[in-house]
């Protein structure tokens, strides 16, 4: 019974939430599919777009499920740290800027074909085996979790059973299956097309947005200071509390000025239920939200702080 609830909390999210969250983040990686159109007869392209699909779908639910029945079981012990995330978020976004850019290039003639065979095996594997790869990179998605798919990762932690983790997980697939079928069918349509250019534009800033959250995450944008004009909170009193919203759109305020040289509680408050702040990424470690975390004295400078997919930052001045 308690496989069956999580499973529908899991489709109810995917249905709800991770649509349009899931497809912009992890849907980059469905371009990788749109040069790999067999040369067969017109007829037959349409059944075998479907198949490849269909395979990207299945390895997407089969890593997921996996993914799930790991977490109930093992807890949060699977859960990758924060640097860990950042680190494939940048090897996710550069793998859809490659694909960005060989679809803006078009399709490939027999004349420019010979001179790019070598060192190419991995290109002649997709081409041999065009369902392996998508099955392949529909598992590579859960290497990068949308901000949805992390709250769900969380329901999977607290299933406290691998039947139970699996459940919520393969839901949550299934509910926003039909958004990653549309946009591959729309994908692989338009990639011999003068619209693949628009596409790979789209990919392309997908990707190099997907690597900017990642470096983001990690703290690795040189520097990542305190924005000019951003909102400032009222300076907190000794031992008084800072109050910080965690919005679909960012943290509000952005900046929060609190006392240097004495300990500092920062409650963050959820205003919104879907999103990648429902997680705040604090020294390194992760925090869900609603809740309230303590710092320990600091001297006068700033502290960063990130959302669970490193797309929106906060600061705290002490002073």
């Amino acid at each position: 019974m308690q496989a069956a609830a999580l499973l529908a909390t899991g489709l109810a999210a995917g249905l709800l939430a991770g649509t349009a969250s899931c497809t912009a983040v992890q849907g980059g990686l469905l371009v990788g599919l749109t040069d790999r159109r067999p040369s067969g007869p017109e007829p037959d392209r349409p059944v075998a777009a479907r198949m490849v699909i269909g395979w990207f779908l299945l390895g997407r639910f089969a890593a997921h499920t996996a993914l799930g029945a790991l977490l109930g079981w093992l807890g949060a012990a699977v859960q990758p740290p924060p640097a860990v995330r950042a680190a494939l978020l940048v090897a996710a976004g550069a793998a859809v800027v490659v694909f960005a850019v060989r679809l803006l290039r078009g399709p490939r003639h027999a004349c420019d074909r010979a001179p790019r065979r070598l060192g190419r095996a991995p290109d002649r594997l997709g081409r041999a085996h065009p369902l392996a790869l998508a099955g392949s990179l529909g598992a590579a998605t859960v290497l990068v979790p949308c901000g949805v798919t992390l709250g769900v990762e969380m329901v999977a932690v607290t299933g406290a059973s691998a039947a139970g983790g699996a459940a919520v997980m393969a839901g949550f697939v299934a509910g926003s299956a039909p958004a990653f079928a549309l946009l591959g069918y729309v994908l692989r349509r338009v990639s011999h097309t003068r619209v693949a250019r628009l596409a790979g534009v789209v990919a392309l800033a997908a990707g190099l947005w997907t690597a900017g959250s990642g470096l983001n995450l990690g703290g690795w944008l040189p520097g990542a200071t305190t924005p000019a004009g951003a909102v400032t909170g009222e300076e907190a009193p000794g031992t008084g509390p800072v109050t910080v919203w965690a919005t679909r759109d960012g943290f509000r305020p952005g900046l929060v000025r609190a006392r240097a040289g004495v300990p500092v509680e920062i409650v963050f408050r959820l205003a919104d239920p879907g999103g990648c702040t429902r997680t705040v990424t604090i020294e390194g470690r992760d925090v869900p939200l609603p809740a309230t975390v303590r710092l320990p004295p600091r001297p006068p400078g700033t502290l960063r702080y990130v959302c669970a997919m490193g797309m929106y930052t906060g600061f705290i001045n002490f002073s």
